[in-house]
């Protein structure tokens, strides 16, 4: 049974599907040498992204990270100045000092710029529910980390002090079977990360990754709780990584079996496929978004390489240390 009209199961299909062709257009970018820097495949992670940062609020703010481009897309940024990120222009996030996701924040928009080094991000998310709940304002902070980086002290820092404080944040914590090269069976011994929020006091669940609407439905419920005084959450979401780390890594290390396993369970193919089921989606409004998708991913490549490099001479601006 869907939960909610026909208009809006379009919007996240669009959503995911438009978090695929700007991040396939961006690969083919890279290819031809127009990107100077790494590049981080989405694919696999689109209903996460896409359904957690549906589930917020305008003045609501995500920090996302490398893997979470289509939380960039819902919050507001374009594909233009995501290109023109990638490609270091001056019109880019920022400014062209940095040639991917990381430091490709907006404040207007309620983004927080990516930390590199995760679960980094979670901290400094930590620091905008504290101001929110500081300041009495009815307001959440969602970050989004790995399966890796809860091994760091960070992550469990985080959850402490967010559960001791009752602050207004959501973590959301993205299984995809692999830290860079490490699988999971070599970091950790327990069979559910989300267990994990019990020894700080605060609830775990686990949600199909690769659902957008078992995220959404997830996330909108940990964010009403947090909305309202009762503290954090911590979502897992069981997903897999479908390319390497990055643009430079073939993934040899990973099983073809397990590759193909999840390639079954691809979000937009199986997202799309029940919209046909349930007659929401039909073939002229499937072209229409391809159309139009691909449309602004095209328009956002011309205006990204028109844009103009940044100037030497403003190297040191916005150095403060």
């Amino acid at each position: 049974m869907l939960e909610s009209d026909k208009t809006d199961h379009i919007k996240l299909l669009y959503w995911m599907m438009l978090t695929r062709a700007v991040d396939d257009r961006t690969i083919s970018l890279a290819k031809l040498g127009k990107i100077p820097g790494t590049i981080f495949s989405q694919k696999g992670h689109e209903a996460i992204s896409v359904g957690a940062a549906c589930a917020l609020s305008a003045a609501d703010v995500v920090a996302p990270m490398h893997r979470d481009l289509g939380a960039y897309l819902v919050r507001g940024m374009t594909p233009g100045r995501i290109f023109s990120q990638a490609m270091a222009r001056s019109t880019s996030p920022s400014q062209g000092r940095d040639v991917n996701t990381h430091g490709m924040g907006d404040i207007e928009l309620g983004i927080i710029g990516y930390v590199s080094h995760l679960p980094q991000a979670m901290t400094v998310a930590l620091g905008a529910a504290f101001s929110f709940q500081y300041r009495n304002e009815p307001r959440v902070a969602l970050t989004f980390t790995g399966d890796g980086a809860s091994s760091e002290g960070a992550f469990s820092e985080s959850l402490n002090l967010a559960a001791v404080l009752k602050l207004p944040i959501v973590f959301i914590l993205e299984d995809n079977q692999y830290a860079y090269s490490t699988p999971s069976k070599y970091q950790y011994a327990i069979t559910d990360l989300a267990a994990r929020a019990t020894a700080f006091g605060l609830p775990g669940m686990t949600v199909s990754g690769n659902n957008v609407l078992d995220v959404r439905r997830t996330t909108i419920k940990a964010i009403h709780r947090a909305r309202n005084g009762g503290g954090p959450t911590l979502i897992k979401a069981n997903t897999m990584r479908m390319e390497g780390h990055a643009l430079h890594d073939s993934a040899e290390y990973v099983p073809k079996e397990l590759l193909d396993k999840w390639k079954a369970k691809d979000p937009i193919a199986n997202y799309k496929k029940m919209l046909y089921e349930k007659k929401v989606l039909n073939r002229r409004t499937e072209k229409l978004l391809l159309e139009q998708i691909n449309k602004e991913v095209s328009n956002g490549e011309q205006w990204a390489e028109n844009s103009p490099y940044p100037d030497p001479s403003t190297l040191t601006e916005g150095v403060y240390a």
